[in-house]
């Protein structure tokens, strides 16, 4: 997914960013070049949505507001639209009678097409589990890193720093639904890609679990029903989220000559109603949390809250989970 800025504010942003860091190691954070930097930079290309979290938990700045979202390939319609202007310009017309090719469809489809039958036009099987605390992470995991569309169902992390997580991922869906599961590594973004091309999955996904297809900030997707009204499903589906958009981090401040350090928890979320009900499972469950000013990030910050979230709800990502034994 990528960002889209007011003109002119992308380029004061990655300055805000260069002053805290250099330009190599912003590039290195986000397992990019420096000249993909620079681009960003001049506001030649969209700043991705990961980049923008990693850069503002790296330099303590806010994620910026008026911001809007791109989803990938988003620019085809365009590109699809300025060709097809030129073929007209060039033509006068588009080259083809569609009439007459949806005159000679029809009658193929009458005679000969409805009546073959294809492999490829049937669903192919796959489990259909019932609601299980596993079930619940997973439902967690998606609305944090997935992603789903008509055919797909997609996982994305951090190709070095979630290499562990991302077996656990992979097995998690493979014993919840017996389904191959696809890894494609994205090298210039140091990110992987879980994926699973199953129409069967998505449709059970969307009927039973009640997921969504699309874009998930647009849709201000939330927890299901089923999950937030069992508290056994909550906190796995918390996991799920935690492990997926949440981090440990350290807060470190000098009163008097004196250094403190303490561990922090910390959820970021642009769908308001998700914020809002992983919150409420929080407060559920005796973790204290508030909700940062700009509607975007829980905070877990009282070492006895911290304690508790280890204790209740815990991870399963290494990222985090080594935080927790420093």
């Amino acid at each position: 997914m990528r960002i889209l800025f007011p003109k002119g504010k992308q380029k004061k942003f990655i300055n805000k960013i260069l002053l805290s860091i250099p330009i190599k190691e912003a590039a290195d954070l986000c397992g990019l070049s420096e000249r993909t930097m620079r681009d960003w930079r001049r506001e030649k290309f969209l700043m991705s949505l990961s980049s923008l979290k990693t850069l503002c938990k790296k330099t303590g700045l806010i994620i910026p507001k008026n911001i809007n979202f791109k989803d990938d390939y988003w620019y085809a319609k365009k590109g699809a639209s300025i060709g097809g202007k030129s073929l007209f310009k060039k033509y006068g017309k588009i080259p083809c009678d569609p009439n007459y090719r949806k005159q000679k469809w029809n009658e193929w489809w009458r005679k000969k097409g409805k009546y073959i039958f294809h492999q490829l036009c049937s669903l192919k099987s796959t489990e259909k589990p019932g609601f299980s605390k596993k079930i619940a992470e997973f439902v967690g995991i998606m609305l944090g890193d997935g992603g789903i569309s008509r055919y797909q169902l997609k996982v994305t992390l951090d190709s070095k720093k979630e290499k562990e997580y991302g077996k656990f991922v992979s097995s998690l869906i493979k014993s919840l639904f017996n389904v191959p599961v696809r890894v494609y590594y994205r090298k210039k973004e140091s990110t992987v890609n879980f994926v699973v091309s199953r129409r069967a999955l998505v449709l059970f996904c969307v009927q039973k679990l009640g997921l969504k297809i699309g874009n998930k900030i647009k849709q201000q997707i939330d927890i299901p029903g089923w999950i937030t009204g069992n508290k056994a499903y909550s906190i796995a589906c918390l996991r799920g989220l935690f492990d997926t958009d949440g981090c440990v981090f350290y807060h470190r401040y000098k009163v008097n000559g004196k250094f403190y350090n303490y561990k922090k928890i910390s959820f970021t979320s642009f769908s308001g109603p998700l914020l809002q009900s992983a919150f409420k499972i929080l407060n559920d469950i005796g973790v204290e949390a508030r909700i940062t000013k700009d509607r975007r990030d829980i905070r877990i910050e009282s070492q006895r809250s911290v304690a508790r979230y280890f204790e209740v709800v815990g991870f399963h990502n290494q990222r985090n989970l080594k935080k927790k034994l420093n």
